[in-house]
């Protein structure tokens, strides 16, 4: 992403040196979240509204400690991850709840699951769902590296037989959520509609701490559908993790194929938007909903 040094500090009431320290993912999510209600026509929300953010590290905070930058109070609450979301909270002065959540690659998507269900059980009338995930230190680019994870080539490569690893992005989003009911009350503007949702987890997988597992991911999905009242094998698009590794690949199209192929009657298109973006890592999940909801709208 560009221009991530620059932040309208003013806008916020926020001084230049407090500005200065804070992680800019702190200031992009804050923009981003900003330009997310006002866009949805909410500015300034009367209603309890949450926030819930998926977010992974604060690579500034170890930049900072290591080019000896002074501590100071700016800068620990600068780099503080639950301070991503009780920022927006504070400074658009939101009452609802208000969490980061680091659940590594899914964190924005557990971010819209708790979101979701938050607002079922009244604990809010608007949420916001988000995501956030800069790289502005080497380190950390090198040690996944070490790893074996990386894409020789720099190009992820989903669902292919020469995929060789992912790529790592940046990427920040955010979606207002509110209760089906209550958006078509308020005749507001209605992009998709979130049907239901499921989170889990692999547990022992066979292949190790990293690895996914293929009777956990087709669990998950069942779930999700189950919620939703959805017929799997009616599905038509899935927009799906897809690292391009080859380890991760086909133990997905595996779990897939297990959960939406029983009585299947038509084709399911399946896509990873991290072949266009990269792996924007705590952000990845809601870069694919984004996708999905475009090609709901452009129908294609």
């Amino acid at each position: 992403l560009s221009g991530i040094d620059q932040f309208d500090a003013g806008l916020f009431g926020i001084s230049p040196r407090e500005a200065q320290l804070m992680d800019p993912q702190q200031r992009l999510f804050l923009e981003t979240a900003y330009e997310c209600l006002e866009r949805a026509g909410y500015a300034r929300p009367q209603a309890p509204t949450g926030v819930f953010v998926g977010v992974n590290s604060s690579e500034y905070g170890q930049l900072a400690a290591r080019s000896g930058t002074p501590a100071e109070a700016h800068l620990q609450w600068g780099t503080s991850l639950p301070m991503i979301a009780t920022r927006v909270s504070y400074l658009l002065d939101l009452h609802g709840p208000s969490l980061a959540v680091e659940t590594a690659c899914s964190s924005s998507l557990v971010a819209l699951h708790l979101a979701c269900g938050s607002l079922l059980a009244g604990e809010c009338e608007l949420a916001l769902a988000g995501g956030v995930n800069l790289i502005v230190d080497p380190a950390g680019v090198a040690l996944v590296g070490q790893s074996g994870m990386l894409a020789a080539d720099g190009r992820v490569k989903a669902f292919d037989d020469r995929a060789d690893g992912f790529v790592r992005g940046e990427g920040v989003a955010a979606v207002l959520l509110k209760r089906l009911s209550a958006a078509l009350r308020d005749d507001d503007t209605i992009l998709a509609t979130v049907r239901g949702t499921a989170v889990n987890n692999d547990g022992h997988a066979k292949a190790g701490l990293h690895a996914p597992s293929v009777g956990a991911q087709e669990g998950v999905l069942c779930a999700a559908y189950g919620r939703c009242g959805v017929d799997a094998g009616t599905v038509e698009l899935v927009e799906a993790h897809g690292t391009g590794t080859a380890l991760g690949d086909p133990i997905e199209w595996e779990a897939l194929g297990r959960a939406l192929g029983s009585g299947r009657q038509g084709r399911c298109a399946v896509g990873s938007v991290k072949t266009n973006l990269g792996h924007t890592e705590a952000c990845a999940g809601l870069a694919g909903v984004a996708k999905a909801v475009l090609a709901l709208q452009h129908r294609q």
